[in-house]
């Protein structure tokens, strides 16, 4: 039986406000039909790619939308506008009528990513190394420093793929060489037919500064994505089946950001861009999933961007758990506790904090006896994390608004 797609047109007048930053539970985005909108942040915290201004054909909304969180932008009408309004639930059948929709949105939601990814790592992690291939090479040295042979041996052959005459050749194969016995890597050559993959767990799928042609599903197990800041191994994320990653190469034909190491045996699809680009007509519920993803990943990046603005690092810490508690869709009116599965040495490098300057802020964090570390995982109160974090976000508006106040009285002397 055939589902029509009913879409709604709304009309909003000039200077009306369409959607608020910070609203709980978005439901619906928009594509604009007529008319202009503009996009804005209580804190910019840094420019949008593409500008603030929506006009006919954009989108917005679909982030906060799909990923089923809060607003994290405040859409005003610039002039009256004519919008389509696109419930959650019709996402599938929309771009099952009307696929380019769909690689439009995923095309400039890659970008997106790539685009705050990199000036979240400008801002919060300083001296993280440029990803182009010759980074391979650094990466093989820290797993062979860790005795991690698998992980070694697998980015020191793509190293001498992808940089046959630079200037650690010799020594890679040398150390190549040494750890090829207690190896073992898999895929070291990705044949384009071979779709369906296992990889043992502790081997690596792809490395932090390799070129990427695929996207994966994980059809069973689970995969660890890490990066390496300033010679430690960063843990973050562990995914899941029905998991989808390493889009962002696929999509931008750009180096990989970080690595994926199979954390327990793993049965992944890969998937290659002439695929990818039949999927979005005939997979629809997989396109919704990547959707989604790409929603959650943007939404989280966004928060991490505006906890990198607070002044006062016990506030970060606070804010940091906040956003986790929404990010796992724990309803914020609920009493009692809830443990992460992180501690708090993974919660100093989720706000860049040092080791030195994390270690003194833990101390604080500590001191609330409604904050507890059991078994090395974080313990806290949701409604008293709640509290904190409304009282740091306030006191840093006061700041701000003292801030401009300031500027803009030196800057009329």
């Amino acid at each position: 039986m055939d589902n029509p797609l009913q879409l709604t047109l709304v009309n909003f007048k000039k200077d009306s406000y369409i959607t608020v930053e910070g609203k709980p539970d978005a439901d619906r985005f928009y594509i604009v039909r007529q008319g202009k909108v503009r996009i804005s942040k209580e804190a910019e915290v840094v420019e949008e790619e593409g500008g603030n201004v929506m006009g006919p054909g954009d989108f917005f909304g679909v982030v906060s939308t799909m990923a089923g969180h809060s607003h994290i932008e405040t859409a005003q009408a610039l002039t009256d506008v004519t919008l389509i309004s696109v419930q959650k639930e019709q996402y599938s059948l929309l771009i099952e009528k009307n696929s380019p929709v769909a690689m439009k949105i995923i095309m400039q939601f890659s970008r997106k990513m790539r685009y705050l990814d990199e000036a979240l790592t400008r801002i919060s992690l300083k001296n993280t190394a440029d990803n182009d291939a010759s980074h391979l090479f650094a990466v093989a040295e820290h797993y062979l420093r860790q005795s991690q042979y698998n992980h070694a041996f697998y980015a020191y052959y793509q190293y001498l793929k992808y940089c046959p005459n630079g200037r650690n050749v010799a020594l890679a194969r040398e150390h190549m060489e040494k750890i090829r016995p207690y190896a073992k890597a898999v895929y070291l050559e990705q044949r384009t037919d071979d779709f369906n993959r296992f990889y043992p767990k502790d081997t690596m799928i792809f490395s932090e500064g390799q070129p990427g042609q695929e996207l994966y599903i994980i059809q069973k197990g689970s995969v660890q994505i890490t990066k390496i800041v300033d010679n430690n191994e960063v843990l973050l994320a562990v995914l899941k089946q029905g998991d989808i990653f390493g889009e962002m190469a696929l999509l931008e034909d750009k180096p990989r950001s970080a690595s994926a190491i199979a954390h327990e045996d793993a049965y992944l699809l890969a998937v290659n861009k002439e695929n990818f680009e039949r999927m979005v007509t005939t997979q629809t519920q997989i396109v919704t999933r990547l959707t989604q993803l790409l929603s959650e990943r943007i939404w989280f990046i966004y928060k991490q961007l505006g906890n990198t603005q607070m002044t006062d690092p016990l506030g970060r810490l606070y804010d940091s758990l906040s956003i986790q508690l929404e990010r796992n869709h724990v309803p914020f009116n609920s009493n009692g506790a809830y443990t992460f599965e992180f501690g708090p040495k993974e919660l100093i490098n989720m706000v860049g904090l040092s080791v030195a300057d994390g270690a003194v802020v833990i101390r604080q964090l500590l001191e609330n006896s409604r904050v507890k570390v059991i078994e090395n995982k974080l313990t806290v109160d949701i409604q008293d994390i709640m509290k904190q974090t409304e009282y740091y976000r306030k006191m840093q508006k006061i700041k701000r608004a003292q801030r401009e106040t300031h500027e803009a009285a030196v800057s009329n002397r």
